[in-house]
């Protein structure tokens, strides 16, 4: 069951609705977190709504000046790198070239600032990967005019295509989409931060901030920072002012890598990240999920999944104690158990995601789940078993009240064995061989059966066992299997009650068998109060549960008292006092009793305050 249990959890998390699950955790856990870490690394420079007002007579399409000019300012300021998240794919000079317009030098020029801002070096530009419907991908390149421009050629170029899971949210990035180095494949975060760590884009390898990367198309986590707007970000327009060189926020752009990017409300380049989820959730631009791509890399640091024997290990612990409490404790405790552990599971996972290790939780909660649900049905198998065996064993000589309370109980009684203390009623017939003599074998068979239908009535209402039928002689217990603490009281109302019983059967037996010349019908009670073990007695192909002991033993001696004391019940001291007020006794007596030495106190029952039935 463990094992089923076990591979279930190992397994949940490879299955679409498992990963949809951890994923929701995994999420949940940024949701929860906030602003994990401030940004050491990058910066935006974003196209906000303020920079649209600030140039709306100007169309986008012809904002290369303004670029150029951005572009310079943000060298001046000092930082590292510089990627622009924009795609242009022909030039303004090259569009105006198309219309056939007269020759001036501002239509040969107007790119003039973007072009030396390229020509200066430490710039990135985005390429892009398209998937036509129909016909192979295509890589969409800056114009030919712009590209041989950039110093490293396509070491200058980054994609900017983004990874979205099977749910379209960005958890993950390729740093590299293409290993062949001759080809421009290098992630648009990658080239950015190989730059920024001074790397050659076109190695096989590379070791930044403790970690090696290679020309791998593999998925990397993203360590987000924080919601979106969390990477700092300047205005453009701020770049473009008189004043940028002394203002505060520019001059924090130095030693940052920089991206510039649209932000602006109607800007299409925007994702679902981990932060999307919530009331509150929003989508994050493209331009500050490669920040955060940049700032995975330059870290060191990236979220990852434990190691597989790690994980395994831990999914074995939890369910193995989840199993075992299951075991333990009863169906309805078990499933608070279930729930709890569930719940708790989310308490590791949260605090591994704080130092970058996805635990699982979805596995977790599958496998306890499974655990819970294989234990029910084998405690509920083998419970039934259970019950059909007590129902076997207890059926016949208990009431089907006391079988129904017996199977209710927690704690069911000890078939191997256990001392109690239990009053013990024997009871047989006066002169039973001389009645069998006169009647066939048929006819005490029949007897027999009307008298025990009658004569067990009491004892079944008083919640005694009838343990069992020897002879004439029926052996009743009180107190077992099923715990009364007024057991010798119901024992002393039982045997009344059996008196009662054996009056009114006397009639019958004059009736069914007239002039057979039998002595009149009567039977004698023993009743005694103490320890007995109780347990399922016998041999594997015979077997019964009943009492033995000294207090069995005394009961019946007692029984067979009642002969020569001319008494119906006969009870001793120890159920006497046991039963407590209320019992009227007539003659007692010291008797030697077979077996002791000590004289037994027996005492003539008459009555009992109180109904007997």
């Amino acid at each position: 069951m463990l094992g089923v249990a076990l591979a279930l959890a190992a397994g949940i998390g490879r299955t679409p609705a498992g990963q949809a699950a951890e994923a929701w955790y995994y999420d949940l856990w940024h949701v929860l977190a906030g602003v994990r870490y401030t940004p050491a690394h990058t910066a935006l420079v974003v196209v906000d709504d303020e920079t649209l007002v600030f140039l709306k007579d100007d169309p986008l399409a012809f904002w290369a000046p303004h670029f150029g000019k951005a572009l310079q300012t943000i060298d001046r300021a000092g930082a590292k790198v510089v990627g622009l998240d924009f795609l242009y794919q022909v030039s303004a000079e090259s569009w105006l070239r198309k219309l056939d317009l007269p020759d001036s030098a501002i239509s040969r020029n107007y790119d003039g600032p973007l072009r030396a801002a390229l020509a200066s070096g430490n710039k990135i530009l985005i390429s892009h990967l398209v998937q036509p419907k129909s016909g192979e991908a295509q890589l969409l390149l800056p114009p030919p005019d712009q590209r041989y421009l950039l110093p490293r050629g396509i070491s200058d170029l980054g994609i900017a295509n983004l990874h979205t899971d099977g749910d379209g949210f960005v958890r993950q990035f390729f740093a590299f989409l293409d290993p062949d180095p001759g080809r421009p494949g290098v992630g648009f975060g990658m080239q950015l931060a190989l730059r920024a760590a001074d790397k050659d884009p076109l190695a096989t390898g590379w070791e930044i901030a403790g970690r090696t990367w290679s020309r791998e198309a593999r998925p990397v986590a993203i360590r987000y920072a924080g919601p979106p707007g969390t990477v700092p970000a300047v205005p453009m327009s701020a770049l473009l002012r008189g004043d940028a060189s002394t203002n505060p926020a520019v001059r924090a752009l130095k030693d940052r890598v920089v991206i510039v990017a649209a932000t602006d409300a109607g800007s299409s380049d925007r994702q679902f990240t981990p932060y999307s989820r919530g009331m509150r959730g929003d989508q994050m631009s493209g331009g500050e999920i490669h920040a955060n791509i940049v700032e995975t890399i330059l870290s060191g640091r990236h979220p990852g999944r434990m190691p597989a024997p790690l994980e395994l290990a831990y999914l074995l612990v939890l369910i193995a104690c989840a199993t075992t409490l299951f075991f333990r404790l009863d169906p309805a405790r078990s499933a608070f158990v279930a729930g709890a552990i569930a719940v708790a599971a989310a308490v590791p996972a949260y605090a591994a995601f704080h130092l970058d290790w996805i635990v699982p939780v979805a596995g977790v909660q599958g496998g306890v789940a499974a655990a819970f649900l294989l234990s029910l049905s084998l405690r509920l198998t083998g419970e039934e078993r259970e019950r059909r065996r007590i129902r076997q064993m207890f059926g016949r000589y208990v009431s089907d009240e006391v079988v129904e309370k017996l199977l209710s109980e927690e704690r069911r009684p000890d078939l191997g064995g256990d001392l109690h203390t239990v009053t013990v009623l024997f009871s047989d017939i006066r002169n039973f061989t001389t009645i069998s003599e006169k009647l066939s074998a048929h006819e005490v068979v029949e007897m027999l059966n009307a008298y025990f239908t009658r004569v067990c009535e009491p004892i079944l209402a008083e919640g005694g066992t009838v343990d069992k039928f020897i002879g004439d002689a029926v052996m009743a217990v009180f107190g077992s299997p099923l715990a009364h603490p007024d057991h010798a009281r119901r024992a002393l109302r039982a045997a009344l009650g059996m008196a009662n019983a054996a009056g009114a059967f006397a009639p019958w037996m004059a009736a069914r068998f007239p002039g057979r010349g039998l002595p009149e019908f009567a039977i004698g009670i023993g009743v005694n109060t103490g320890s007995a073990v109780i347990g399922d007695i016998g041999t594997p192909r015979r077997r019964e549960f009943t009492a033995i002991g000294d207090t069995v033993n005394a009961a019946s001696r007692l029984e067979s008292a009642t002969k020569a004391l001319g008494w119906v019940i006969a009870a001793g001291e120890s159920t006497v006092v046991a039963a407590g007020p209320g019992v009227r006794t007539g003659r007692a007596q010291q008797v030697n009793v077979k077996g002791k030495s000590e004289r037994l106190a027996v005492y003539e029952i008459i009555s009992l305050d109180g109904p007997v039935h």
